[in-house]
């Protein structure tokens, strides 16, 4: 950047050279200069956003997510959420898919193409193939706060098993662990759709997620059908323990969401 911003400043200062005689030309050296100036400070969104790689192979959540689904969901569904995104943003100022979650709920088509850009990046990245999440497990900060929360690890899975039912949250939706604002406490909470606790109006206050689940059916019926709740116990067996204690870690020490690639 501090390379780009002092060629614009040799643009300008070669533009107004006296070798630049002709007045319409030094408007016209100037012009470009100027506009190459403003689209270093203010870049507009063009495919800004892009669906990130998965961190392992589309089979290797096998048994308990299969593969067709992790391709179509991956591929085509969270595709669709990226490209609705960035055809919104078209023409705007280019910004981490974060900093637009806060003020989602009254940005249009940027709270369910956003959330969804924003909430699968998070999805994938905190799941591994089952023979890996076994070996993880919840950093010592964690697995304190959860003890503190809930009374234990397994009361936290009872709690969130059942804030992910069909009853608790009705259709497509996603249930979540966050951090409350405060930093005190961690709390199970569902939003409906693609909204998430980043967003200003979806609780009473913005939380910080840790770790979060899709319950959308595409989420899981080609293997599950209706079965939503075998679906969510079998999917303890992919959760990358050591990814949700950095995402703990990190939402602890900034306040603020976990950065997401793509």
């Amino acid at each position: 950047m501090k390379l780009a911003i002092a060629s614009l400043f040799i643009g300008l200062a070669s533009a107004w050279s006296p070798a630049n005689d002709a007045s319409s030309s030094r408007r016209e050296a100037i012009s470009k200069t100027l506009a190459a100036g403003a689209a270093l400070a203010y870049p507009l969104v063009s495919n800004a956003y892009s669906v990130p790689d998965l961190p392992y192979p589309y089979e290797a959540l096998e048994p308990y997510i299969d593969t067709p689904t992790m391709k179509i969901h991956h591929d085509k569904h969270h595709a669709t959420y990226v490209a609705n995104i960035n055809k919104a943003m078209e023409g705007k100022e280019e910004v981490p898919i974060l900093d637009l979650m806060e003020n989602a709920l009254d940005a249009g088509p940027v709270r369910n193409n956003g959330g969804g850009h924003y909430n699968h990046a998070f999805f994938w990245s905190e799941m591994a193939p089952p023979d890996v999440a076994k070996k993880t497990k919840p950093s010592d900060a964690l697995a304190k706060m959860i003890d503190a929360s809930f009374g234990s690890m397994d009361e936290m899975k009872s709690q969130f098993e059942a804030a992910a039912a069909p009853g608790a949250v009705f259709g497509s939706g996603w249930v979540w662990v966050v951090l409350n604002n405060a930093g005190t406490k961690l709390e199970i909470v569902g939003t409906p759709n693609q909204d998430n606790p980043l967003m200003k109006g979806v609780k009473d206050e913005i939380k910080f997620p840790i770790l979060g689940l899709d319950v959308w059916e595409h989420a899981y019926y080609l293997k599950y059908q209706n079965r939503r709740p075998e679906y969510v116990s079998n999917w303890w067996n992919v959760v990358n323990w050591d990814k949700v204690s950095e995402n703990f870690a990190y939402v602890s020490e900034k306040k603020s969401g976990v950065p997401v690639e793509g």
